[in-house]
């Protein structure tokens, strides 16, 4: 290995325009050999969460930063060494302190040397491996080969980390291939705990939730709360409600959180990643152009009969069939007859950009913050279609994997917050969009129906618009357009 073959992997701009990245996992080790393209981190962004891939085919010889860790675009994460030699083989493994201890270790055949790393790890006195600069031989330098040979046979690296002579308080041991599920590190995220300064006591070195909870404690000089794990501390709660705050109202004596007050009454949590860049988003637009709300409630009958028909049709068994899909058809229809509301203001150049194509947003509310993905050329998309693509859209976000190309170029959008059961509402746009339709829950009503009242599936949308682009007029013609479609889904047939 010679300096000029040392290759530094940055965090790059995966095409969203970023400044800072949060790390979420590290897909390999020292010692691992990468080809170009295989994924090295994991970085939650503004909209998802992105593997970042290798530019360059070689041998990790060094990771520079840490999972939770929040990393500026351009900053090192490791060191590759790009001249091609073989990786470490993971036989010799066992570590130059243990070879002092038994000499005859290090003469033991290729068939003998795992029995020897056995008879290391029980040294539980001696270090895991000795700094670079002892002059170890090549084939057993110990920070390359205990990395590698760790990966490849885990039980042992893993029985490592439990030893049965510690005290039960030292069996927390650090971890630094952090093994974790996905809630966990969802809420050591939210709490603002970093997973590889967390203790592990779960099996085989696993992050567990109490861990988590247990650091944060620790944080603040306390003791970490006895838990029984009978109960949840974050129960499920609504994908838009305020995030991981659960039963804190019942007793906040009972609740660690990450920055809670002294005196208990208050809990600070970093704004990061997708709450920080939904809350620029949204104060750009509202300071930006100027909104206007319009509302119409509306007979939702006969959009609720032909749901129901499709999901009974054999021909849609395949398809989940939801109102939406419906709603978003009708969008598309009074579009279609409006084209003036498709537009975007361009200031710079001081010119009103008319888009011959819908690319129409779908807000989808996600345990990560809200997230705006769009079906690209909606407008030649069948009802269908329409229906399969909302539902891909998301079950994507909802995994935090939606595509920086999903989430790029919207014209308009719907949001659907009738799915929390509310009436109404006066969205705010995505910004470089001109409008936002928002659909509230569709309830059973008493409606008036050629002059006798009669129970109906009712239904309030509202429509918030650029006032720069689109005239009040304007604004209430599309509307009125989607609700005469939606109310009499006939005409969908005739101005489609």
């Amino acid at each position: 290995m010679n300096a000029s073959s040392i290759v530094t992997i940055a965090l790059t701009d995966p095409g969203e325009g970023l400044t800072e990245a949060e790390i979420l996992e590290i897909k390999v080790a020292v010692g691992d050999r990468l080809e170009i393209n295989d994924p090295v981190v994991e970085v939650e962004t503004a909209k998802s969460a992105v593997e970042l891939p290798s530019h360059v085919a070689g041998t990790v010889v060094e990771i520079l930063v840490a999972v939770g860790e929040e990393v500026p675009v351009g900053a090192p994460l490791m060191r590759v060494d790009t001249t091609g030699g073989a990786v470490p083989s993971p036989a010799p493994a066992a570590p130059a302190a243990a070879a002092e201890a038994d000499p005859s270790a290090a003469e033991l055949s290729a068939q003998a040397t795992e029995q020897a790393a056995e008879q290391a790890e029980g040294q539980a006195e001696q270090p895991a491996a000795p700094s670079e600069g002892e002059g170890a031989p090549a084939a057993q330098e110990p920070k390359n080969l205990v990395g590698y040979g760790e990966r490849a046979t885990g039980t042992r690296r893993r029985r490592r980390r439990a030893q049965p002579a510690q005290p039960a308080a030292e069996q927390q041991v650090p971890i630094d291939r952090i093994l974790a599920k996905p809630p966990v590190r969802k809420l050591a995220r939210d709490l603002g705990i970093a997973l590889h300064d967390v203790l592990a006591t779960g099996p085989e070195g696993t992050v567990t939730r109490q861990d988590v909870l247990n650091a944060q404690q620790r944080s603040y000089g306390a003791e970490p709360a006895a838990h029984d794990g009978a109960g949840a501390y974050f129960p499920e709660e609504s994908p838009q409600a305020p995030e991981h705050l659960g039963d804190v109202m019942k007793t906040t004596r009972d609740q660690p959180f990450s920055g809670v007050t002294s005196d208990e009454r208050t809990t600070r949590v970093p704004i990061r990643s997708v709450r920080k860049r939904t809350a620029e988003a949204m104060v750009a637009s509202a300071f930006t152009a100027p909104h206007v709300t319009v509302f119409n409630e509306i007979d939702m009958t006969g959009v609720t009969r032909i749901v129901s028909q499709l999901r009974a049709s054999r021909e849609w068994a395949d398809v989940k069939v939801s109102p939406l899909a419906v709603i978003a058809k009708a969008l598309l229809v009074a579009i279609r007859r409006n084209p003036e509301v498709n537009a975007s203001w361009d200031e710079d150049a001081q010119e009103i950009v008319y888009k011959h194509y819908v690319n129409l947003g779908i807000a989808a509310a996600t345990p990560r913050g809200l997230i705006v993905p769009n079906l690209k050329d909606a407008h030649l998309m069948t009802l269908r279609e329409l229906a399969e693509g909302i539902g891909e859209l998301a079950r994507t976000a909802r995994a935090g994997r939606t595509s920086l190309r999903d989430t790029r170029d919207g014209t308009i959008t719907i949001t659907n917050y009738g799915v929390f059961d509310i009436d109404s509402g006066t969205p705010i746009l995505n910004p470089g969009e001109s409008a936002i339709l928002g659909v509230g829950a569709i309830k059973e009503k008493p409606w008036v129906v050629d002059g006798r009242i009669e129970p109906r599936r009712v239904a309030t949308l509202s429509l918030s618009f650029d006032h720069r682009l689109i005239d009040g007029a304007l604004g209430a013609e599309l509307l009125r357009d989607v609700s005469a479609v939606l109310e009499d889904p006939s005409l969908g047939l005739v101005w489609g």
